[in-house]
């Protein structure tokens, strides 16, 4: 096995020995289901309450919860138009596209990472079935203009939140807007199950259909009795317990995986206050005459720290990440997902050649805009280290 070579990696030590004692406990007990069960429905409950939402659906990864967002758009409310941004992670534009509805691209804000609102609202039409706004890096992608609007022409809000557990818009947090909000607790966001996502939702009707998508399309992992009995007398020829009511998916997470997502909530709300002390730390001694630091931070609650140059410089770039890379370092380029979605080939077949030419903040972050680690564990001490690295580079 390869050893990391990175001194400051993306993420360290995400899985502590807190978790894994509570995993090991949980594995001494007689008869385990290992399989989704009791503890799965725990997790959901306590991140509900966390969260400020009547109800969340535990699922493997956070692309199934785009995937089954999606999908109960589709399956409730029909196909449309949902406009998403040009920098986010290929499942939430793929999750677009595999359940039949179209993708409507607009450009970012360098300030805070998200949808240009502006470009949102010229960009309704009609066919706009919801805007898909992806609260990236941690910062909060929401404002009055976008909700007013929304609610006036009654279109959907779906939020992905997968790396900004916690932040907020006007103190109340992100995920608790949308009609439906998706998150991710892979290895390196705010908090992990090591694989696994919710969906979380205030309607009735939207939870019980993501507990039949999430599963098969059974109708018996619905909670709501008069739900099933209703297909039950519709379908009085079939097994009560196979009834399935859509073509649906398997995407349930395990036992193991709740029970990591029950013990990590304990230690979130801490954790944030972390990296948001670190955040600052980060800009406090980052060369602002060579990054940008104008930041939005209103709100936020930070995934890692963005290193965007203030100006188009390739031979710079090049040079940061070299030097970067021997300093052990470890950064990724273009930030969230990489930079332009535009740019990559699952969509050769949607847009046109030179499309993504039109997005001009996000080709910029596509090119000159990285980021690198900021974990609880990270010391003001490696964090001013890890400042002098980067701004030593000429």
């Amino acid at each position: 096995m390869k050893k990391n070579i990175y001194k400051f990696p993306l993420m360290k030590n995400n899985i502590t020995k807190s978790d894994i004692d509570s995993v090991i406990k949980f594995l001494r007990k007689k008869n385990v289901i290992l399989t989704q069960s009791n503890n799965v429905r725990k997790f959901e409950l306590l991140w509900s309450k966390w969260l400020g939402v009547k109800y969340s659906v535990f699922v493997n990864s956070g692309s199934s919860a785009n995937l089954l967002s999606m999908a109960v758009l589709k399956e409730l409310y029909g196909n449309g138009e949902i406009i998403v941004p040009s920098l986010t992670w290929v499942s939430d534009i793929a999750s677009v596209i595999q359940t039949g509805h179209k993708p409507v691209f607009v450009d970012i804000n360098l300030n805070n990472f998200s949808m240009n609102i502006d470009q949102v609202v010229d960009s309704i039409t009609k066919k706009t079935k919801a805007v898909f706004i992806t609260h990236a890096q941690g910062f909060n992608g929401l404002n009055n203009k976008l909700l007013n609007i929304l609610k006036k022409k009654k279109i959907y809000l779906v939020e992905d939140v997968c790396e900004s557990h916690g932040a907020t818009y006007n103190k109340k947090r992100l995920g608790s807007y949308g009609i439906m909000s998706n998150f991710s607790f892979y290895y390196a966001h705010h908090m992990s199950t090591i694989e696994g996502g919710m969906v979380c939702t205030n309607n009735k009707k939207i939870y019980e259909t993501l507990r039949m998508l999430r599963s098969h399309g059974m109708v018996r992992e619905m909670s709501d009795n008069k739900f099933k009995n209703k297909y039950r007398f519709e379908y009085p020829n079939l097994h009560k317990e196979f009834i399935f009511a859509m073509p649906a998916y398997n995407v349930r997470a395990t036992e193991l995986n709740a029970v990591l997502g029950i013990n990590q909530l304990k230690s979130l709300n801490k954790n944030i206050l972390k990296r948001n002390t670190n955040h600052k730390i980060f800009l406090d001694n980052i060369d602002k005459d060579k990054f940008f630091t104008d930041f939005d931070l209103n709100g936020s609650s930070n995934y890692s720290f963005n290193l965007v140059l203030k100006k188009p410089d390739k031979e710079f770039a090049n040079r940061l990440m070299k030097g970067m890379k021997k300093a052990g370092i470890e950064f990724r380029r273009g930030s969230a997902g990489g930079g332009n979605q535009l740019r990559q080939p699952y969509l050769k077949k949607f847009v046109n050649k030179n499309y993504y030419k039109k997005f001009k903040i996000t080709e910029f972050i596509h090119f000159f805009g990285f980021y690198i680690g900021n974990y609880p564990e990270l010391s003001k001490k490696n964090i001013i280290y890890i400042c002098k690295k980067i701004n030593s580079i000429k």
